[in-house]
This record gives structure tokens, C-alpha cells and sequence, in this order.
């Protein structure tokens, strides 16, 4: 989320520890090739670009000053933390505390069941909240275990959730000079993007179960395999398409068969209407069914791996894989990472800093915001505050 927020051009500082850093430095390997003692896992990497790092101890008394004085200055609109509920009270650095200094501040918090109910002390971990969730409950096949997500689905909904809800407290602090705080709940925005399966759900009580690449509501909205053993994605998503496919099949009697000729049809006969398609594209393989289908207007897409999506040549057309450049020493490193995918027609997203090394603008935001002179950074850095 404040990512999202630095790619928007917001001013982001990221406070983490003065010797270990954030701890998903060390979330390694792999490294960035060069920058294995820096800390630059691959996992920072993707997670922190266009921020700013202040390496500051909060043990310390005079780093907690210094980070309460960051805080509490009337420049700083937001605040976003992701202690278990009370840790940051325990510094004296929760919202009824700096907000007195500073009414204007947006703070959010983002932990894995929220600031209250029943759950609000138990920690959050993607996995955990992924499983709680119910949402692999309805991930994978009726034959195998619950399945995970293959990324940390919930934290980055969760992140999309809180940068909206910011933004929104962030205007409205912008017209009547009032922050507020934002409570934001793993479990609560996974729950949110469960969408239509817990629609159905509240709608019927019946509980959904695993059905693959399937979609309950939608024949033939699914992968198949082709003669080459690769696999490939249909998506019929109305009756034309339907009949644009059963044609391209030479089987344009399906189009006029009443169990076939409707969605509501080839839902309730999906065993066969599936098993009859199936038949059809083990004669070719994967890439030509891909073709053929776009070529009469009917959706479908290649199964790729993930080097050969990002090798894409649309993928690399809209910009979505862009070269970072990191300054170790008097060494040029050189890099990609996956850019921004917000497009806005009056602002460039292209260029970015890298991620920040560990306590990179420690010297420059205690004396550009806080006004700090060198001594007295100095001092800090000597005293291991700051580093």
C-alpha cells in the first residue's frame, strides 16, 4: 500500500531497525546479485521502491523522540503501522496519543483480525487469514487437500483496501482538518474479496466446495489441455460465444441442443458438455486452440510460467517490467523489477528510486524535516540511534 502511495508521488519514509533493518530483508534468498550484504532480497525489493529509509532505534529513548517528532509535525499527513493491536501503545505512539499533537494525522492500522472482537490479540499471517478466510476452502480440486493461493493474496488485498481508505480519510482530513483512524483487518478485506462465492453463500446456505479451474455459474469458463500437454483457458461468457466455438469445432448442432444452447443448460450438464470439449482439443496443441479461439472472438489465454509472462511482449510493451539501478560504492548494479500498473494519462510512473538500503536517508529526513544540523546526527549515528 504506501508503495502505492510513493508511486503516486507521495513522500514515504520507512522507519526499520538500525542493524537488522526490516525483516523482510532477510526473507532470502534470493538476493539481488551484488547486494546480498546490503539486505536487497528480491522480496524487499519488490515491496519498496520510491521509499525513503530512516534506520532508527525505538528501544532507545531519544529514537523514540525523534520518531514521535516525526510523527506529531503537522507536514506528516499519514501514518500506516502494522504491530498486534496495543504494540504501538507500548511506545506511546498510538493514534489517541499522536493525534492530540497532530488532529490533522491519518493513521492506519493493518493487522490480521482488526482493533476489535474476539480474535483482535491473535497474529496475522497471509497463510493463516488464506485459510480462515474460507478461501482455500473453494481453492483447488474436490480431490486434494485445501489449497493456498500461490502468492500472499490476503496482504496484497489487504494493502489495495488500506490505500483506499486512506486516501479517502486523507481528503476528508484535507477539508475539515480532522484526521481519523483507519482500521484495516486481513481477515476482514479476504472475507470482502470473496465476492460472489459468499454472495451465493449467504444466498442459498449452501456451503461452495473446490472445483478447480471451474466456475460454478459459468459453461465452459475453464483450462484444458491440448495435444502437447500444455493447458490453455476457455472463457465462454454468454450464449454467442458459446456458438462461435461449437462452430469453430464443427459442432454447430451443440448451439441447437437444449441441454448445450443456453448457460443455464451447459451449467447443469457440465459433466458432459466438458468431457465433449475436452475430446475436441486433445487434437491439437495448446497455442493453436489459443489462436483459433481469439481469431472467431472466443476469450481464452495460454497457461504460462511466470518468466514467460513477464518475456511477454505486451507485458513488456505496457512497461510493466522496468530497470532499476542501484548505487553500491563507486558500483553501478542493475536490476528489473516489476513496475507500477497504474496509467495515468498526466503523470509518468516510469521512473522510480530503488529500494532503499538500510538507514539510506537516515541523514537527510533528521535534517531536511526535523532540522537536525550534522553534529547532531553525528552524535546519533555514534550512539548507534540512528544509523
Amino acid at each position: 500500500m504506501t508503495m502505492m502511495l510513493a508511486d503516486l508521488g507521495a513522500e514515504v519514509i520507512k522507519i526499520e531497525h538500525p542493524v537488522r533493518g526490516d525483516d523482510t530483508r532477510s526473507w532470502a534468498p534470493p538476493y539481488v546479485e551484488g547486494l546480498e550484504d546490503q539486505g536487497m532480497s528480491s522480496y524487499f525489493m519488490c515491496l519498496n521502491r520510491n521509499k525513503k529509509s530512516l534506520a532508527l532505534d525505538l528501544q532507545q529513548p531519544r529514537g523514540l523522540a525523534i520518531a514521535r517528532k516525526l510523527i506529531t509535525d503537522s507536514k506528516t499527513n499519514l501514518l500506516v503501522e502494522n504491530f498486534k493491536v496495543g504494540g504501538m501503545a507500548k511506545f506511546g505512539l498510538d493514534y489517541p496519543s499522536v493525534s492530540q499533537e497532530n488532529p490533522a494525522l491519518v493513521y492506519c492500522s493493518i493487522t490480521g483480525f482488526g482493533q476489535t472482537g474476539p480474535y483482535r490479540d491473535r497474529p496475522g499471517y497471509d497463510l493463516a487469514i488464506q485459510g480462515q478466510s474460507g478461501l482455500m476452502s473453494i481453492t483447488g480440486t474436490p480431490d486434494q487437500e485445501p489449497q493456498k493461493v500461490g502468492v500472499a493474496i490476503s496482504d496484497i488485498i489487504a494493502g489495495l483496501y488500506a490505500g483506499n481508505g486512506v486516501q479517502a480519510a486523507l481528503r476528508q482530513a484535507e477539508k475539515t482538518g480532522v484526521g481519523q483512524h483507519v482500521d484495516i483487518a486481513l481477515l476482514d478485506t479476504q472475507i470482502a474479496a470473496l465476492v460472489n462465492i459468499a454472495s451465493n453463500y449467504l444466498t442459498t446456505k449452501v456451503t461452495p466446495q473446490r472445483i478447480g479451474n471451474t466456475n460454478p455459474t459459468i459453461v465452459p469458463y475453464q483450462s484444458f489441455g491440448g495435444s502437447d500437454g500444455k493447458f490453455f483457458i476457455i472463457a465462454c461468457g454468454n450464449d454467442g460465444q458459446f456458438s462461435r466455438l461449437a462452430n469453430l469445432l464443427a459442432k454447430s448442432e451443440w448451439s441447437n441442443d437444449d441441454r448445450f444452447s443456453t448457460n443455464p443448460g451447459r451449467v447443469r450438464n457440465r459433466d458432459k458438455i466438458v468431457a465433449l470439449l475436452g475430446a475436441e482439443f486433445k487434437k491439437q496443441p495448446a497455442n493453436h486452440w489459443v489462436t483459433a479461439l481469439l481469431d472467431v472472438g472466443v476469450p481464452a489465454a495460454p497457461i504460462n510460467d511466470v518468466g514467460t509472462s513477464l518475456d511477454d511482449e505486451h507485458v513488456r510493451a505496457r512497461g510493466m517490467v522496468q530497470e532499476v539501478v542501484f548505487q553500491s560504492g563507486q558500483q553501478e548494479i542493475f536490476t528489473e523489477m516489476v513496475a507500477s500498473p497504474l496509467k495515468l494519462s498526466k503523470v509518468s510512473m516510469d521512473d522510480f528510486s530503488p529500494p532503499p538500503f538500510v538507514g539510506e536517508h537516515s541523514h537527510e529526513i533528521l535534517r531536511d524535516i526535523l532540522g537536525f544540523d550534522d553534529k547532531a546526527i553525528a552524535e546519533l549515528r555514534d550512539e548507534k540511534i540512528i544509523r
